[in-house]
């Protein structure tokens, strides 16, 4: 049986994982273009199938392919030399899991509805999400690390304005993530929550209070958040309004739009999304695949 969910990569959100696992292998993608199989090296404990407690996983990384090839079945191309056999057969994990994934739709249903947020020290609510995770056994796994860490400037640089230049001002990534942690206080708590169980509060829908004080704070907050609009757009529990803000805001990363659009669960403007998407393909053809592109941030964290 392949289970199939979604997970946010953390710590810092860098997008959702969508995850397709069996007993022996799972596969991942962070853009719905391209899967990362894995192969299952060790599995110690008991197992429990309703948790996980006792569960310790780690995995092997045995080959990429293309979605493309995958919905073609085109699995024994060249691509996938790491994963044959001396016999030059494709691995039957390998197999199994591209079967299943050539007819699947995307994105998968969210799963890591366990969350850790690091604690406002002003009210003792959520600040800043720092870790999630799907089952209630994985929780102990996580480090007590009451800190939140941006998405670093190398990964998603945010334009910095004249006078900051000037003044060789530090990236507004790690302003931000100072800014967080100030707010947490001198003393950071962090605390553990169930997101299916009523709370008697809001959670920041986009995994960060945006309720500043300081109209400078306000502004890093803001621009920190614009910046990473494409990969909030992969957020499952936005309001319309939300959804709406977020694409005009992701309009000028066009190219990360292209990428990651595959995983959003919804558009709510769909001329604008489609204008988007023409312009990523026509500065694909003129500027090539940013570089960037190519890293898998994220996937070692799971």
């Amino acid at each position: 049986m392949i289970k199939t969910y979604s997970q946010r990569l953390l710590p810092p959100y860098y997008g959702q994982a969508q995850i397709a696992e069996s007993e022996r292998a799972r596969a991942l993608t962070i853009d719905g273009q391209s899967w990362e199989i894995q192969f299952v090296l060790e599995r110690k404990g008991g197992v429990n199938p309703e948790n996980g407690q006792g569960t310790k996983l780690s995995y092997r990384r045995a080959v990429t392919i293309s979605d493309s090839d995958i919905r073609q079945k085109n699995i024994g191309s060249s691509q996938v030399t790491k994963g044959l056999d001396e016999k030059q057969t494709v691995d039957e994990r390998i197999l199994e899991l591209t079967d299943f994934l050539a007819d699947v739709t995307l994105p998968f249903p969210v799963a890591d509805t366990y969350e850790y947020w690091l604690l406002d020290s002003r009210d003792q609510l959520p600040l800043a999400l720092i870790f999630s995770a799907k089952d209630s056994g994985q929780m102990n796994a996580y480090p007590s690390r009451p800190e939140w860490t941006a998405l670093p400037a190398a990964v998603m640089p945010i334009e910095m304005t004249e006078d900051e230049i000037s003044n060789s001002s530090s990236p507004v990534n790690y302003r931000f993530e100072r800014l967080v942690a100030e707010r947490a206080g001198i003393n950071p708590k962090a605390k553990w929550f169930t997101r299916s169980e009523e709370e008697e509060f809001t959670f920041p829908s986009l995994m960060v209070r945006e309720d500043w004080q300081e109209e400078e704070d306000v502004d890093l907050c803001q621009r920190y958040l614009t910046r990473q609009a494409p990969r909030l757009l992969m957020l499952h529990d936005l309001t319309q309004e939300q959804r709406r803000q977020l694409e005009i805001n992701a309009r000028s990363q066009a190219l990360e739009v292209e990428r990651f659009h595959p995983l959003y669960p919804e558009v709510v403007d769909q001329v604008l999304m489609n204008a988007i998407l023409v312009e990523a393909r026509l500065r694909g053809v003129t500027e090539g695949q940013p570089e960037l592109h190519k890293r898998r941030d994220g996937i070692h964290y799971l």
